[in-house]
């Protein structure tokens, strides 16, 4: 267990402190099991250790990761037994889904251990979310980390602290935004492309992220559904195709002759790209349970992966902006596609375009709002995109 403390104690001194994501404090940290979940980049490792730096005694606190070469030749239960016995109280695991048969493994020291605290996480969210319906229902408080909304951004690249704004307050242009000779439109377009995830900081972004979707087609999804290598291959043409083709509305017969695949198999590898973030569904509206209401049209979950995947690095403006009211709304609401117009919260019809879009497609609409790029200020029912990232 040396070695643990040894590469904990080392992580922890590498940890940066000048920024709190605002998840952060969503997190009740005093429950004695919580989920952390993910997709890879976002922060969730970042977020562990700065609350243990913050918050908790480091003798009584140990910090592991689940895929560390110390688990070859021991069990996760061992380890908290050994931990427990030496005074531990709150157990960090990273990467938990890299754990063959963790959810048992976890649910037996939670119930043996009454008063050790467990932290997990992990960015296979297929894995996580199966675990927690299965074997820790009753006992783990799971919370899904999104990655950087255009205001943590912001906050992260400038060294600022501007608040979050309701869906009412960006309706009326009430945004924390601090105009002069800031200009929101310049770090938008900066943000498109590399904003999303914490690691735009670092030199080696882009790699990185086309490194974060190939790990989860490649490895994550396959080893959750058990698939052969020539199933994984399909799922690999299946979001190229996907991706050059966004927004995508599916249709199981085109798409199973393509890919030479059953109809019936092509909803579960849908299913499999959007929970794990990788692409976001825009279902019908007018369904109790949104999650089983029709799918009318996929997108990438958020921009940057569109420009990653994209061969000349370019992506339509219409696509971007789509993306982005997509990724940020559904955050914070229930977005549904409309029968008049793009996107439909709480009643209220939302179309998007670019700065010369008229209002013909919401005059029929008994609220509406046309949702701009280019555009720096809200009036009347024109508001900008970018302030829709001021949502969380």
């Amino acid at each position: 267990m040396e070695s643990l403390f040894n590469t904990f104690r080392i992580k922890l001194s590498l940890t940066p402190m000048s920024y709190f994501r605002s998840f952060h404090d969503i997190i009740n940290w005093d429950s004695r099991l919580i989920c952390i979940m993910g997709q890879k980049g976002v922060g969730k490792s970042t977020l562990m250790l700065q609350h243990i730096k913050k918050h908790n005694d480091l003798s009584e606190t140990l910090y592991v990761s689940a895929d560390n070469m110390y688990f070859a030749g021991h069990t996760l239960y061992e380890l908290a037994g050994n931990f427990f016995l030496q005074g531990g109280k709150h157990l960090y695991i990273d990467e938990i889904h890299k754990y063959k048969g963790w959810s048992t493994e976890i649910k037996n020291i939670y119930d043996d251990y009454p008063t050790l605290q467990i932290i997990y996480s992990g960015s296979c969210l297929l894995a996580l979310k199966k675990g927690n319906k299965a074997d820790l229902s009753r006992r783990s408080i799971p919370y899904e980390m999104p990655g950087l909304s255009f205001r943590e951004f912001l906050n992260i690249r400038n060294g600022w602290n501007l608040k979050t704004s309701t869906l009412e307050e960006i309706l009326h242009g009430k945004v924390d935004f601090p105009y002069g000779e800031h200009r929101p439109l310049k770090y938008y377009k900066e943000y498109c492309k590399v904003g999303f995830y914490p690691f735009f900081q670092e030199g080696d972004a882009e790699i990185r992220l086309q490194n974060a979707i190939l790990a989860t087609v490649e490895d994550d999804i396959p080893a959750y559904a058990e698939m052969t290598v020539a199933a994984t291959v399909k799922l690999k043409k299946l979001m190229y195709i996907l991706s050059k083709s966004v927004p995508f509305k599916p249709s199981n017969d085109t798409l199973g002759r393509d890919l030479n695949l059953s109809r019936n198999t092509i909803p579960d590898y849908i299913e499999y790209l959007e929970t794990s973030g990788l692409f976001n569904a825009l279902r019908e509206s007018g369904h109790s349970d949104n999650l089983l209401a029709r799918i009318e049209k996929l997108y990438l979950g958020n921009s940057n992966i569109a420009f990653s995947l994209s061969e000349n690095g370019i992506i339509d403006d219409g696509n971007m902006r789509e993306t982005n009211f997509l990724a940020w709304t559904s955050q914070v609401c229930t977005p549904t596609s409309s029968k008049i117009s793009d996107f439909e919260i709480n009643g209220i019809t939302f179309e998007v375009g670019g700065k010369n879009k008229n209002g013909s497609q919401i005059k029929n609409a008994e609220k509406g709002y046309l949702i701009k790029d280019n555009l720096e200020y809200a009036s009347g029912q024109s508001i900008p995109i970018w302030m829709f990232g001021f949502l969380y």
